[in-house]
């Protein structure tokens, strides 16, 4: 089920497979009967769409998100997070299924991945509705490199794709729904808060899991993610967090700051 998405390269075509997969899973888990974890090669990077293009970072245009152009911009990198988000969530069910671990793991990533493929139909919908859709700007290519970096450390990819990554999805995600109100974009703006709400799980996800396994293995969750996210993560944590999601989401204060450089913790 999670190759058959990942190896889908039309977004809203891969959102309802993952959406259908979901359903499925979770019909059979209230059944009883939930279909066999078994093992799969997963491929290094999912199938994607023509369009958009994806460049580096660097070369993706910026623009003004008090412009319509702006916003459809914004909203168009929205929709590229949501749509690798299902593919790392399916990811991480297919490439560490050699690892032991609770139907309760799947039950969470297989919930997120759903709710990652509802995310990105709802941002195509007001990309749409906005005379726009998805793969008519450039994309970053770097979004999958967390998952290519972590291959093969399933401790590093719980620490770095959800605890990292998601969680600075709570602390922009305010800031987006700000604008778009201010622009009186209601539709994008509902849109939003159902992904932040949501989102807080998926990061207490990684947390949960990640904890766990550090529990099983008697290592300190804290240094055991500091030591990751410093040989995984290309960049540097930056402020301002979200402290009152973060610990919602069960990443204390002394996870992320040690992380922050001096140059950005210094900044207003």
């Amino acid at each position: 089920m999670a190759v058959g998405v990942l190896t889908t390269a039309d977004g809203r075509a891969k959102a309802a497979l993952s959406r259908a997969h979901a359903a499925a899973w979770f019909a059979a888990r209230g059944a009883g009967a939930p279909p066999p974890v078994g093992t799969a090669r997963p491929p290094m990077q999912p199938a994607r769409p023509a369009t958009p293009v994806l460049c580096a970072p660097r070369d993706v245009p910026q623009r003004k998100p008090g412009s319509p152009a702006g916003q459809i911009a914004l909203l168009h990198a929205v929709a590229h997070i949501e749509l690798n988000a299902v593919d790392l969530h399916w990811d991480i069910i297919a490439r560490f299924a050699d690892q032991p671990m609770p139907l309760g793991f799947y039950d969470d990533w297989v919930r997120c991945a759903d709710e990652e493929a509802k995310h990105f139909n709802l941002i195509c919908d007001v990309l749409e509705t906005l005379g726009s859709h998805y793969g008519a700007l450039p994309a970053h290519a770097g979004m999958w490199r967390a998952a290519e970096d972590t291959a093969d450390d399933f401790l590093g990819r719980l620490a770095v794709v959800p605890m990292v990554l998601e969680a600075r999805g709570l602390d922009v995600t305010p800031g987006m729904i700000a604008v778009f109100r201010r622009a009186g974009l209601a539709q994008a703006v509902a849109a939003l808060e159902v992904i932040y709400a949501e989102e807080v799980a998926h990061v207490a996800y990684g947390s949960k899991w990640f904890n766990w396994l550090c529990g099983r293995a008697g290592d300190d969750p804290k240094e055991r993610f500091h030591a990751l996210v410093r040989r995984y993560f290309h960049g540097t944590l930056k402020p301002p967090f979200n402290a009152e999601k973060r610990a919602e989401a069960g990443i204390p204060p002394d996870f992320y700051w040690p992380l922050v450089d001096k140059a950005s913790a210094a900044q207003p």
